[in-house]
């Protein structure tokens, strides 16, 4: 007899080749992980049906870590060691940080990426969103039982070469293979094209917690070509919450010093910017040094009071659009991605620059991580009809320095990737064997005013006349837009070449340390991961038998009864007391064992109910 395999178009007829491939947001305020399951790309949910994870890290004594709603709700209490919007520190020194005074952390200025100190020590970004990273990844492997084959991660389309690097550096940091880094706003149309059939010019809008974008994109039968891109990778949801905190204080008349004051004070902020996209008006409590005041706050005083942040937005999008040279008109709709386009003041700009109603059909929180899972299911093999094909730009141009301090672009900004661009250079003295090239990344003219991303040397050049020697430098970046850069003397042969670590990125060895230290604490993270199981689990156990003795308690003697009260209440005390998971197990089972005989009272009882009053012939 023939045997039919069954599986979803497009996919693997046999369930074992399948491989496990997730997009991951790894967003300032909250991040999502998705995957393609029955052949639809969802967001994958914690053990309380919560797809959102918040981006926040708590670092506890004894190297323990509390991470997303736990630690977000610690941010008041510890916020010296309760970070949030990391995403905002990565790949950056100290000097980019913008408003540091205002923030509650302890920063430690350090050659490369700023770090912050915690009582678990100094720790930098990537370590911080490493764990973020981490968390989903359990989500994803506890969702499937499997281990993960790779993860398409998301990043904001003006990150830098740095920030793209120190993302990538985290992710090996929580043991995940990426697939590929593509923008967010890439995502999110990725979302929308297959999702509705689009096709044409579209815009999409992303303003997150802590980033901004803005992308111009032609969609065309299965191909996203990214036209233009831009934004502010240092402007989102968090600088409303901050102006609007700085307001709640100047109405209450009030000033905050100390770090809880600055962490609840944002924490209000927030909770108020989300009331006010709702209502026309609120009432706030604000606590300052134990003290508490009440302040009126209307949505017409917050829209002016952050009117300046709202046109930052649309003088992107103006500049995004000349870069594409497109005219408004050109584009046929505008895709709003980011929890902080709910607010109505950024639909309404959005409404009245564009003259049409911006596209919210897609949940804003979740539709990055839907089409990064989309790219992940295709790069994985999974989806072996598919026809994505994803062009995606660079953010901005590279090039190297000249003399006189000079930048001479070899890769222009909004170039598609991956690309390969070569130029060629001549030496500048007679006799000159060596020849500095210094890599930089920018749109200014000096390099003073451009990131400087790596320095290497090409050496064994032969002596000649200046001028004569013809040096071809070529810069290729690769699908994720990191770069490597090489030199090559045509005449001679002689090449050098450097795969660019940027200034504010780790080194291998730091990795490699970051690594160790991981690995040092992995017993730590799996005893801790096995007692918050068995307490859910004991939670259940307990939830289901006071169900049950509540419906059918009368059907138990009183010895039975006390018994079983008796062991409930044991295991609720070992479940909040022990930090002992076998303990706590061993309580469980108690209880599961000392109710089996009620079971099969109440399922006999159900059984006689049921036949009550009925003969075996109606039967």
């Amino acid at each position: 007899m023939a045997l039919l395999q069954i599986s979803e178009p497009g996919q693997s007829p046999d369930p074992h080749q399948r491989r496990i491939a997730v997009g991951i947001d790894l967003g300032t305020t909250h991040s999502l992980v998705a995957s393609v399951r029955n052949g639809v790309a969802e967001c994958l949910p914690d053990d309380n049906g919560r797809v959102i994870l918040p981006s926040v890290v708590r670092f506890l004594e004894n190297n323990g870590r509390q991470i997303g709603f736990d630690a977000q709700a610690a941010q008041a209490q510890d916020p010296l060691n309760t970070i949030a919007s990391v995403k905002r520190f990565m790949g950056r020194g100290l000097a980019d940080i913008a408003n540091r005074a205002k923030l509650p952390y302890q920063f430690v200025d350090r050659p490369g990426m700023v770090t912050l100190q915690t009582r678990a020590g100094e720790k930098t970004p990537v370590e911080i969103s490493g764990e973020i990273l981490a968390t989903l990844r359990f989500r994803a492997e506890d969702t499937f039982n499997d281990d993960l084959y790779g993860a398409v991660i998301t990043v904001p389309a003006y990150f830098d070469d740095a920030q793209r690097q120190a993302t990538k550096d985290a992710a090996k940091l929580a043991g995940i293979n990426v697939l590929r880094l593509i923008s967010e706003p890439t995502a999110a149309a990725i979302a929308y094209g297959l999702d509705n059939g689009s096709e044409g010019v579209y815009a999409v809008f992303d303003l997150g917690g802590g980033t901004f974008d803005i992308s111009i994109l032609r969609l065309t039968q299965g191909v996203f070509e990214v036209i233009a891109t831009g934004g502010d990778s240092a402007l989102g949801g968090d600088d409303y919450d901050r102006v609007l905190a700085e307001l709640m204080l100047a109405k209450a008349g009030l000033h905050a010093q100390a770090a809880s004051d600055k962490a609840r004070i944002k924490m209000a902020a927030r909770d108020a910017k989300e009331q006010l996209s709702a209502r026309e008006s609120i009432d706030v409590s604000i606590e300052v040094g134990g003290a508490s005041k009440g302040v009126p706050i209307t949505r017409e005083e917050f829209e002016s009071a952050t009117a300046d942040l709202t046109a930052r937005t649309m003088a992107a999008v103006r500049k995004a659009l000349r870069d594409a040279r497109l005219a408004k008109d050109d584009i046929k709709g505008v895709v709003m991605v980011g929890g902080s386009t709910r607010m109505p003041q950024v639909q309404r700009a959005v409404h009245e620059f564009f003259g049409k109603e911006p596209l919210t059909n897609l949940n804003p929180d979740e539709v990055v991580a839907l089409g990064a899972a989309i790219q992940a299911n295709q790069l994985a093999g999974n989806n072996a009809s598919g026809d994505l094909l994803l062009l995606d730009v660079i953010p901005l141009s590279l090039g190297v320095e000249t003399m006189g301090g000079l930048v001479e672009r070899i890769v222009p900004r909004n170039e598609t990737i991956p690309t390969a661009k070569a130029q060629d250079f001549t030496t500048y003295k007679d006799g000159q064997t060596a020849l500095a090239l210094h890599v930089v990344q920018g749109e200014r003219d000096l390099v003073a005013d451009c990131r400087s991303l790596a320095r290497f040397e090409l050496r064994g050049i032969p002596p000649m006349a200046a001028g004569a020697a013809r040096i071809r430098v070529t810069f290729t970046v690769d699908a994720d837009g990191l770069l490597s850069v090489s030199a090559k003397e045509q005449g001679s042969g002689v090449e050098a070449r450097i795969d660019v670590k940027p200034s504010y990125g780790l080194s291998d060895e730091q990795v490699a340390k970051m690594l160790q230290d991981s690995f040092a604490t992995a017993e730590q993270d799996i005893k801790s991961r096995a007692l918050v199981e068995s307490r859910v689990e004991a939670d259940r156990m307990l939830i289901a038998t006071q169900s049950a003795l509540d419906a059918d308690g009368a059907l138990l003697g009183a010895d039975a009864r006390a018994q079983i009260d008796q062991l409930m209440d044991q295991l609720r005390k070992t479940a909040q007391a022990s930090d002992d998971a076998a303990v706590i197990e061993a309580a469980t089972k108690a209880l599961a064992q000392a109710t089996e005989s009620f079971a099969a009272q109440r399922m006999n009882e159900s059984i006689r109910t049921a036949l009550a009053g009925k003969t075996l012939e109606s039967i």
